[in-house]
């Protein structure tokens, strides 16, 4: 049954050729560029004949290998996922081009003798067997368990959690950040270990996937008992090459448990396309319309491999990723795509000295849209917390304490006239207590939000938490070579370590806890767990106080 690979070169040059016939704003608006995109991607076109249906009973193998997940969870309704792959690594996961029927139970205990809810949902083969399933009229602030089923096959058992009712007054929520796991750079110990917390929710703050090449060994995973197959050993392009890479980054034991124990929020970085691409604009010089399909692709991947609800679906090279969640009266998470809609990097993508092209007023990290948004958003929050969970470090982060310095123009600094924006309209909006959670940096940060970074004195708006990585960097330090620099050239800077891990925050009524965790190594499985810094910041008063 399975269904063979589609050579790389020919995928590859349809990519060309498609690309080639359009103009860039014919690409984005017009109805030939949808065709070309569709065919160039393999999406299913609007009004397609359905793939003939699978006997379940013909599937031999198990299909569940990448697990379960939930996401996006809403007081009423949890949005469950699952993708059928009897052999994840193989093109088409090992069924053929049929859709599949699946049931699913949603249940109020492990045992399943009380089921809340049951249906079925179908895993076409344009999705890549993936599948999801909506499932309304929950009871709010709950935890359920789910299954999915098929043939003689029945999936690992997840746990999800609705969230509280509009204007519930509770008192506490347990939440983890992580963030960027390059599969080629470790194990996911760390995954193991949050697998076991007790959470209400966890959001991933993007570099789900890496587009890098990963050897036949797993990288420093050094792989003596298996050999991955060579087509993981390139760079990811086509939506094939995403699809596979998904396959074997789900496929990782620790990150199958902490799908299966907490409910995710998942928002992108740039490695889920390209390495700091910006909107239109790759990496490389690659023509636009080129990387638009190769972003098309990336996309398209991202939304069948995440446990995202309909809204997000893309159409195209676009998807709409921004949107906002509530938890009661306690807190407002305004999930942000940092990605997308931004202008080109100034001075290229490193780190370099701050000038007109980076301060220009008119250059944006979230466009104007989104930037509207999100302060119309805060307007209207009655939330205690206003939690941003975005991608890149959004506090000034200096490289050394002289005038000399320099920034990094891939995140907030790179923008500060976006930054200056958005602070603004936080201050305007009276909204209370911002908390903002990063990633992408590879170490644990907590800053102090200021109001004006340049005066140490002036008011501290809000609070960042930074989560340090999964696995990327390897293994880290706990105090980098850098260490000494940074925290004396940013006085805002309260935190800083370069070990891999994650955050665990408690939001309460009071305060909020932010238990900065990290593992010891990544390059040999099974390190032990330890909590290198805890910080609270009080409702009413932002500032990090270490406990």
């Amino acid at each position: 049954m399975t269904l063979a690979p589609q050579p790389p070169s020919r995928h590859s040059y349809e990519l060309r050729t498609a690309a080639r016939r359009l103009g860039r704003r014919r690409f984005l608006t017009g109805t030939a560029a949808a065709a070309a995109l569709a065919f160039a991607t393999n999406l299913p076109a609007a009004g397609a004949a359905a793939a003939a249906e699978l006997d379940p009973a013909r599937i031999t193998e198990n299909p569940f290998t990448l697990g379960v997940a939930s996401g996006d969870p809403h007081p009423d309704s949890v949005l469950l996922w699952t993708r059928l792959a009897p052999r994840p690594y193989e093109s088409g996961g090992g069924l053929p081009r049929s859709r599949v029927t699946l049931r699913w139970e949603l249940a109020h205990d492990e045992r399943f003798s009380r089921i809340a809810r049951r249906g079925s949902v179908t895993a076409h083969p344009e999705f890549n067997h993936t599948a999801r399933a909506e499932v309304p009229g929950l009871d709010s602030d709950r935890a359920y368990f789910y299954r999915f089923t098929t043939g003689r096959w029945t999936s690992p058992v997840g746990r999800t959690r609705t969230a509280p009712a509009p204007g519930a007054r509770i008192s506490e929520l347990r939440l983890a950040a992580v963030s960027c796991q390059a599969y080629h750079d470790g194990y996911y110990t760390a995954y193991g270990h949050l697998a076991e917390e007790d959470l209400d929710v966890v959001l991933h703050l993007g570099d789900y996937l890496y587009e890098y090449a990963v050897t036949a060994t797993g990288g420093a995973r050094a792989y003596t008992d298996r050999k991955l197959p060579a087509h993981y050993n390139r760079e990811t392009v086509t939506l094939e090459d995403y699809r596979l890479r998904y396959a074997l980054y789900k496929s990782d034991p620790d990150l199958l448990a902490a799908h299966a124990a907490h409910p995710f929020v998942v928002t992108w970085d740039d490695h889920e396309t390209e390495n700091n691409y910006a909107g239109d604009t790759p990496e490389n010089d690659v023509p636009p319309d080129e990387f638009l399909l190769r972003r098309a692709s990336a996309y398209r991947a991202y939304w069948e491999n995440q446990p995202l609800r309909a809204p997000q679906r893309p159409t195209g090279s676009d998807m709409r990723l921004y949107r906002r969640l509530q938890y009661g009266r306690l807190a407002q998470f305004d999930i942000l795509d940092t990605r997308q809609y931004r202008s080109d990097q100034a001075y290229g993508d490193g780190w370099q000295t701050p000038g007109p092209d980076s301060e220009d007023p008119a250059r944006t990290l979230t466009g104007a849209t989104q930037e509207r948004w999100l302060i119309d958003g805060w307007r209207s929050s009655k939330a205690t917390w206003n939690v941003l969970p975005q991608q890149v470090t959004f506090a000034q982060r200096k490289d050394r304490p002289t005038a000399d310095f320099k920034l990094s123009m891939d995140s907030w600094d790179g923008y500060p006239a976006s930054r200056r924006r958005v602070l603004d309209g936080w201050q305007a909006a009276g909204a209370d207590n911002l908390l903002v959670l990063t990633g992408d940096v590879h170490v644990h940060y907590g800053f102090d939000i200021k109001k004006d970074f340049a005066d140490p004195d002036s008011a501290t708006l809000g609070t960042e938490i930074v989560t340090s990585s999964v696995t990327s960097g390897k293994d880290g330090a706990d105090k980098p070579a850098n260490w000494g620099t940074y925290m004396a050239a940013n006085p805002h800077l309260k935190f800083y370590n370069g070990r891999r891990g994650y955050v665990a925050v408690t939001l309460g009524r009071e305060e909020a806890r932010a238990d900065f965790r990290t593992v010891s190594a990544v390059t040999t499985p099974g390190a032990p767990l330890t909590t290198a810094g805890s910080f609270v910041t009080r409702a009413g008063a932002p500032g990090l106080k270490p406990v």
